[in-house]
């Protein structure tokens, strides 16, 4: 088994290597789409692009170096002797110790590309997402969200009811959890969502979903400098 190895990452108890360290980004956005949806969402216009084109398309991630936790937890661990597959909703948080003591969440995630469609201009929300808990998002961001994603969708026309299309987007964005079944391959597409491989095209399924328009980048997986690995710890070595 290898590991990331950062002479200053935890180490791990049982084989003595580190889980966590530098690693090259594994994933790709390209910046005039992403600042466009962003607009779109926050103004309720169609994603305006301008005289960008596809064949200008740039990764802002390509080379840059990210520190990373990768945990290896086998399937028996989550399944009953019993069974084959179990289905999960995985969402992680970080936090931060504070000067008053306790601690303050900083960043939660599930789904990929939430903060991108809905914060970018919009910085108490992003915020706020980052806090509570998903059992909370639905009551508390599903209105605000849905006002969002039916004026973009309204703006391109592409459904006769822009309010009930948001309110179907909005229950399957949230709880901001990733759904998975234990024992299964991992694939996020248009249609369904298991897990998320280091592959998926996140970013064009989020944005094309929320838009109910196609939206590219113009770029895919082979705009990443350094590739994923085929084995743990499957994050590409640091650059």
């Amino acid at each position: 088994m290898t590991h990331l190895r950062d002479p200053s990452a935890p180490v791990c108890k049982e084989c003595r290597h580190p889980v966590a360290g530098k690693a090259g980004d594994p994933f790709w956005i390209e910046p005039e789409v992403l600042h466009a949806v962003g607009h779109a969402f926050q103004d309720g216009t169609t994603i305006g692009l301008g005289t960008w084109t596809p064949d200008q398309a740039k990764n802002l991630f390509a080379g840059h170096t990210v520190y990373s936790i990768v945990l290896e937890i086998p399937d028996t661990e989550l399944l009953d002797p019993a069974q084959t597959a179990r289905p999960i909703d995985v969402w992680a948080v970080a936090s931060l110790a504070t000067d008053a003591g306790g601690r303050r969440s900083i960043n939660r995630i599930g789904l990929p590309m939430i903060h991108p469609l809905f914060t970018q201009f919009n910085e108490k929300l992003g915020d706020d997402l980052n806090g509570g808990g998903p059992s909370e998002d639905l009551e508390t961001y599903g209105k605000l969200l849905s006002y969002e994603i039916a004026g973009v969708v309204r703006a391109y026309g592409t459904a006769e009811d822009p309010d009930a299309y948001a309110t179907s987007v909005v229950h399957r964005f949230l709880p901001n959890v990733l759904p998975y079944v234990v024992g299964t391959p991992a694939s996020f597409g248009f249609d369904s969502w298991n897990g998320r491989s280091l592959t998926d095209n996140a970013p064009n399924v989020m944005f094309s979903i929320a838009a109910n328009t196609p939206v590219s980048l113009g770029i895919g997986k082979e705009s990443v400098t350094s590739k994923p690995r085929a084995s743990f710890p499957y994050v590409p070595a640091a650059i």
